[in-house]
């Protein structure tokens, strides 16, 4: 019998199994970023030069799940709204014959360690000492509110909004050798983040303060006090609505909003971005702020701006809601309004000014594109499984076209 066909054989089935699993993937990875986006089914993409003119587009009409770069949408409607300069305002009202400080809540998204502890040198300047009740107004916000698209996680991206907060509604802790510390130098430990430290056995952990407004309330208290008088944090807390007329102090938040923005925008966070839309709703409608104002608040203001748009749907302002609804030339159209406040988005590749969104089986980036001193906006979105970094190598392979 003549082996010798059959070791041939043999050794090129071999050799084909071994081409499958070495270089077929080789081969796939050096696809270019839009070669592998050409082969998605659920993608659209639009770049335009700085002129309007078409560079390149895939289904640029069709409606996406947006994910974080809706937060373009709200940073747009919170600068055209109240300007970069913005400052947000919350007020403290006294009575030294109670002991009694009371605090009304503005929906200010920018109420940390740092700010906090201003409040509290500028409350002891005009007099205040000796708390020992505060009061605490939410009530500018719908009570129990919880966003679309929020979930039932610890995780701060998923910390619900609130009149009054602190640090985003989150506490960040420490466990060292069994005792739970504040994981910031700016921030005191109160009795709460004394409770959330029981949750872990070492390191570091940031949580929200969850879905029970009383604990967001509770924590605020805490930290306020601490500030104002540490060793001395026993004071009762109330919720109430403050009719007083007169407050002892406004604090305007060292913050302008542009300063907001920028940081939402870079480690785009939800808590800001929901702020700031249930913030708008509250004022254009005059009434607790509430989920249902902020989609039509949402909706009525982008179709008076951009009357052209069809198909489009948003329902929150973190982009959380897999019910919002964009198209790559909406957001486009919306990056040629933003223009003026690009420098406000993170370089996420070189010369790449841009958004990200990232929710499950939804990978999206929007921003400009600089080239020649020139922005080149552009919207891609993919609404399917891809690898985490194909986005930015379609963005790096898009800065290097020419028109």
């Amino acid at each position: 019998m003549n082996i010798k066909p059959i070791i041939k054989k043999l050794l090129s089935i071999q050799f084909i199994t071994l081409l499958c699993l070495f270089v077929m993937p080789t081969l796939l990875q050096a696809k270019t970023g839009l070669q592998q986006f050409s082969q998605l089914s659920n993608a659209g993409l639009l770049m335009q030069d700085a002129q309007g003119n078409i560079i390149k587009a895939r289904h640029a009409n069709k409606p996406y799940i947006p994910a974080s770069t809706t937060k373009l949408v709200t940073a747009w409607l919170a600068l055209t709204r109240w300007g970069e300069n913005h400052h947000f305002e919350t007020r403290f009202y006294w009575d030294a014959q109670t002991g009694t400080l009371s605090v009304k809540g503005s929906g200010d998204p920018f109420l940390v360690s740092e700010e906090m502890q201003l409040i509290a040198y500028r409350l002891k300047q005009k007099g205040v000492s000796q708390v020992r009740r505060i009061v605490l107004d939410n009530s500018l916000f719908e009570p129990n509110l919880i966003m679309p698209g929020t979930g039932k996680t610890n995780n701060p991206y998923d910390a619900v909004p609130s009149a009054l907060s602190a640090n985003f509604n989150t506490v960040y802790i420490k466990k060292v050798r069994g005792v739970t510390r504040s994981a910031e130098k700016q921030t005191p430990l109160t009795p709460f983040s004394r409770q959330v430290g029981r949750r872990i056995k070492k390191g570091k952990l940031r949580v929200n303060t969850g879905r029970n407004p009383r604990d967001a309330e509770r924590y605020f208290a805490e930290l306020l006090i601490a500030f104002l008088q540490p060793g001395n944090t026993h004071v009762q807390m109330e919720s109430d609505r403050i009719l007083q007329q007169k407050p002892i102090y406004i604090h305007k938040n060292s913050k302008a909003l542009g300063e907001m923005i920028k940081p939402m925008l870079k480690y785009s966070t939800n808590f800001i971005a929901n702020q700031l839309v249930l913030k708008m709703s509250q004022e254009e409608y005059h009434r607790p702020a509430n989920k249902a104002d902020v989609a039509k608040y949402m909706q009525t203001k982008i179709s008076q701006a951009f009357p052209h748009w069809r198909n489009f749907t948003l329902k929150d302002g973190a982009g959380l809601s897999r019910k919002n609804r964009l198209s790559p030339s909406q957001l486009v159209d919306l990056l040629g309004k933003f223009k003026r406040w690009q420098y406000l988005l993170p370089e996420v590749e070189k010369n790449v000014y841009a958004k990200s969104g990232t929710l499950n089986r939804v990978s999206t980036l929007a921003g400009y594109i600089k080239k020649h001193g020139q922005l080149e906006p552009f919207a891609l979105m993919m609404n399917q499984s891809v690898p985490y970094r194909l986005r930015n190598k379609i963005a790096r392979e898009l800065a290097k076209i020419s028109f």
